[in-house]
């Protein structure tokens, strides 16, 4: 019988040991369950699971269940929650290094968005380490076109009409639209749409096949393909957080983030040509801008521009110039 209760013993300590061994993160993303950087979380999530035989398990909180998409950056950084995902460009009020790769036009393709992610990263690093936060990866999204109940033929058609913003940028290239900004998260804008409150806005393919765009502004609206930008989203870690795991975990945690990277940009431009197929089979009138309405906006990216330039100051120059390189 003490032999029986001996084994129980041990049996019981194991598995506590197990338990108090396995570390929890709670991980908050603003976007649908079926949008491809939430697909990419959940796969980094699963192969840190993995490759940690269970001690690291990450629950991912989709569609802002958590926190909002404006809350999670300062949610991981109090520790809230250990890690987030959320967009880089919305938080340029805060810092405009953060609103380098939604300058219109500065990096239109996916080629020069890797490129000035790889020269920035660094500077948009330190500015995180000092808050607390760690960057794990990064993934742009599609590149963002103009969405309009009407047909543009250029700038001026835009003057007036309720702008969606998502981000300081959006909201600034409405004010020089002459439109009427707002800022609307993801998860609103098809209320936002139908209701009304949006007649016209900037944001990727993608964002309109979540949303279901054509039953939000209707069969016959406009999605012009300028490719103006690719916003980045990020993936960021709480170092504390980070730091308390051992070193073993964090090398699995450090090479699933590359991965995610990795795949999380191919998946994106593979699914830029699936999304404006998609809103076209839906009733959607995609097509490229007009001369005149891509000038204009070009021509917004230049004054743009020279604001982010002026507003970073020294760190400008040298992004910009090894980006130029």
């Amino acid at each position: 019988m003490k032999g029986i209760i001996s084994l129980l013993a041990i049996v019981s300590a194991c598995i506590a040991g197990s338990v108090s061994a396995q570390t929890k993160w709670d991980m908050p993303t603003g976007y649908a369950p079926g949008n491809f950087h939430t697909e990419n979380v959940r796969q980094f999530a699963a192969d840190i699971d993995k490759a940690t035989a269970g001690k690291l398990k990450i629950t991912v909180h989709d569609a802002g269940s958590l926190f909002k998409q404006n809350e999670i950056k300062r949610a991981v950084q109090s520790g809230q929650a250990q890690i987030g995902e959320f967009l880089l460009p919305a938080l340029a009020n805060e810092d405009p290094m953060y609103g380098i790769d939604s300058v219109p036009f500065l990096a239109d393709s996916y080629v020069d968005a890797m490129k000035l992610w790889k020269v920035s990263r660094s500077s948009i690093e330190q500015r995180m380490a000092k808050q607390g936060l760690k960057i794990l990866y990064g993934v742009a999204w599609p590149p963002q076109g103009v969405y309009s109940k009407k047909p543009l033929n250029n700038a001026a058609d835009l003057k007036g009409l309720k702008w969606r913003a998502y981000s300081p940028q959006t909201n600034r290239i409405g004010e020089l639209l002459g439109a009427q900004p707002a800022t609307i998260q993801a998860a609103e804008l098809a209320q936002a749409l139908s209701t009304g409150v949006v007649e016209a806005h900037m944001t990727s393919g993608a964002t309109g096949v979540d949303i279901k765009v054509w039953d939000s502004m209707g069969k016959g609206a406009y999605y012009y393909d300028a490719q103006a930008w690719l916003p980045k989203n990020l993936v960021v870690v709480n170092q504390k957080a980070f730091d308390a795991l051992d070193k073993a975990t964090q090398d699995a945690v450090l090479k699933a983030a590359a991965d995610a990277e990795t795949r999380g940009w191919k998946v994106s431009e593979a699914k830029n040509k699936d999304t404006l197929e998609t809103m076209a089979k839906n009733g959607m009138i995609v097509m490229p801008p007009s001369a005149a309405l891509n000038m204009d906006l070009k021509k917004i990216g230049a004054t743009m521009l020279a604001e982010w330039e002026k507003n970073v100051g020294a760190d400008a120059k040298g992004v910009l110039e090894a980006y130029r390189k």
